[in-house]
């Protein structure tokens, strides 16, 4: 049994029917796996709170009955009301209308007594065997109320009148004038001392006393909202409005997706919400909240627009959660003391939501409370896992274009359905190397996953872009920690292994991005030069120690000992550890000295550098400036073009400085 569920700011909402885990599959489907079906344990053991709670095509409007047996519900197409009974757990009947339910009213305590409000600008009225009477209205209505102490039905319009029709004369009684030029959209009555509501077009809420048929109030809230966030764009007009048991409490719901409390005493909302998606509100219920003394008891708000249901605290108005069907929302009910929600949407099923936070299971439905847990599943959508979906490119690929038209492929969106073995069968036709090319590539994977068991040498760079990889160590500071965590990160993985990905620092691109690159390369050159010389020259200090020392030691002892023997070895291997950095020393500074002779610099003539005046004198003059520049040994100095002055010299080692001293 599958019972999906969401957490919405924690909170469980278990999705009984309309959802995911509902039976909603195509017509010619299920015919098809009807016979299936019935030896479908999963299948027979669903849980379906009300039997074919469902219409052909959408469903528009839900209510409840007040004596809390019944729930009736409008909808499409054909245009049709259906009744389904708690007590039964299925429908009882459905009855076809002429035009399409804009909203009803529920007159008697249970369902025999109805009032429809048709879009054709008509109204009909209901009893136990069928339609009783038929009436039309001058223009074409929007919502209708009815006031049980004087048997009036109050019909809204696109006119600035509310029609008044009393049920007890039979007869059309005089029509209420408003300043709501624009039409009204919703009408209400206070339950407790029956106040006239009528939130208008206009965006304001006009309150009427029905016992001296004037207007006592009127509440505009066109500057509110835009402390909150409106555009001024926008047009503001009442969408939905409701009256709280106690009389002085008011939710006004605009067309901008605001929702407005009021208390009646104050021009000023108490708490205003914004549901964030722009869409008009659709209805607004007020609900008693959890049981007592648990954490979220109080009372709750419960507003909708045709995207997501959300419940809030009515005095801090903070979330408590959410609904979120997968089709547009068009109505929704709430069933008096409990946690289950209906709502009438765009889809074939009505939706079936129940919040245990919210309250409890009614009692039609007590076995609610001990399923939830136990059927908790995560929503898992297979009903199509035996058609495969392909677009028209794809079919013509496969070569089955000749099957459009017939019942092997099903249209649907921009695509087909088409039968899972024969796409297997034409695929593998139309490629007859897919299956050796899928079992070479499964063996290549099986082959990397074995070497990647065997022990191998840790390697602190990667086989393709080294150069990048030492830059990011460096920059991300994991020298001494191995790799860095972006070289191990799977996203950049192809990039340090694959030499596709290999970056050509030759190219013309390459050094017009890094222009500094190529001198960051001569400069690291330079660098690992002088540290060679550092340590070569270290080293024969050392050496110089060494020998001294040893020296030291001969005077002091002058005999044949072990010591002396000893101290024999260690200097035969200074002077040839000596003798051979000394080699080093000396070709790395022939190539050094050989590589600045050849270095050629702006002003320079053959190595040599020129001043301003050079270009007018004769030869003989320049060679003697010639000499006496280098007239200091192993010393050269001379001007650029710049104005500057550059000094080249041949370092000695300080073994020969010892030698001169």
């Amino acid at each position: 049994m599958v019972l999906p569920v969401t957490t919405a700011n924690n909170v469980k909402v278990y999705t009984v029917s309309g959802g995911l885990g509902s039976r909603s599959i195509p017509d010619w489907l299920a015919r098809q796996k009807k016979k299936a079906l019935k030896k479908d344990f999963d299948y027979r053991t669903r849980v379906e709170l009300i039997q074919d709670f469902e219409f052909p095509e959408a469903s528009n409007r839900i209510k409840t009955t007040r004596d809390g047996k019944y729930v009736v519900a409008t909808g499409t197409y054909k245009p049709q009301m259906r009744v389904f009974e708690y007590a039964d757990m299925s429908m009882k009947f459905e009855r076809h209308t002429d035009s399409e339910t804009i909203n009803f009213e529920i007159l008697s305590d249970d369902w025999t007594k109805q009032a429809l409000l048709q879009n054709d600008r008509s109204v009909e009225l209901h009893a136990q065997g069928g339609i009783h009477y038929r009436t039309r209205i001058p223009k074409f209505g929007r919502d209708l109320a009815y006031h049980f102490p004087s048997c009036d039905l109050l019909v809204s319009a696109s006119g600035a009148d509310v029609y008044r029709l009393n049920l007890d004369q039979g007869r059309f009684l005089n029509s209420i004038q408003t300043d709501a030029e624009e039409g009204i959209n919703c009408v209400e009555i206070n339950p407790a001392h029956q106040l006239f509501g009528f939130g208008t077009a206009k965006g304001t809420v006009e309150l009427w006393d029905p016992r001296s048929k004037s207007r006592v109030g009127l509440l505009s809230n066109l500057e509110v909202p835009e402390a909150y966030g409106r555009d001024d764009s926008s047009p503001l007009e009442v969408s939905a409005l409701k009256f709280r048991q106690d009389g002085l409490t008011m939710a006004v719901g605009t067309t901008t997706g605001h929702t407005l409390l009021y208390d009646l005493r104050s021009s000023m909302p108490t708490i205003v919400k914004d549901h964030q998606y722009g869409f008009p509100i659709k209805n607004i219920h007020f609900h008693k909240g959890g049981a007592s003394g648990s954490e979220t008891s109080g009372d709750k708000v419960i507003v909708s627009d045709c995207k997501i249901v959300k419940v809030w605290d009515r005095h801090s108005g903070k979330h408590f959660t959410s609904i979120e069907p997968e089709t547009d929302i068009n109505d929704v009910a709430v069933v008096e003391d409990s946690g289950l929600i209906f709502t009438a949407n765009e889809g074939i099923q009505m939706g079936a939501y129940f919040v245990p936070q919210l309250g409890p299971a009614p009692k039609w439905a007590s076995f609610l409370e001990n399923l939830t847990e136990e059927m908790e599943e995560n929503p898992n959508r297979d009903i199509y896992d035996e058609y495969k979906f392909v677009t028209r490119k794809e079919l013509k690929a496969l070569g089955l274009e000749h099957l459009m038209g017939t019942n092997v492929l099903k249209a649907y969106m921009h695509g087909f359905f088409v039968d899972l073995r024969l796409y297997e069968k034409a695929r593998l036709i139309s490629n007859p190397f897919a299956y050796d090319d899928y079992r070479e590539r499964v063996v290549k994977e099986k082959i990397e996953k074995e070497r990647e068991s065997r022990i191998r040498a840790v390697k602190q760079l990667p086989s393709v872009n080294k150069a990048l990889a030492k830059q990011l160590m460096s920059e991300e500071g994991h020298k001494k920690h191995g790799k860095s965590t972006l070289l191990e990160d799977n996203r950049f993985a192809d990039m340090f292994a694959d030499p596709d990905f290999q970056v050509d620092e030759q190219s013309k691109e390459y050094q017009l991005l890094h222009p500094i690159a190529k001198k960051k390369q001569v400069n690291s050159d330079d660098e690992e030069e002088d540290e060679i010389e550092i340590n070569t020259i270290e080293e024969e200090k050392e050496v110089d120690g060494m020998e001294s020392d040893e020296n030291d030691s001969v005077k002091e002892g002058g005999s044949d000992s072990e010591d002396d023997i000893v101290s024999k070895i260690r200097k035969e291997r200074g002077l040839m550890v000596r003798d051979k950095k000394q080699n080093n020393n000396s070709s790395i500074r022939s190539g050094k000295v050989q590589k600045k002779k050849v270095e050629f610099r702006m002003g320079s003539e053959g190595g040599k550098m020129m001043n301003r005046n050079d270009g007018r004198k004769s030869f003989g003059a320049r060679l003697k400036s010639e000499g006496r520049r280098g007239q200091h040994e192993g010393h050269k100095i001379s001007r650029t073009a710049l104005g500057g002055m550059e000094m080249s010299f041949t370092p000695k080692s300080s073994k020969k400085n010892k030698n001169r001293r």
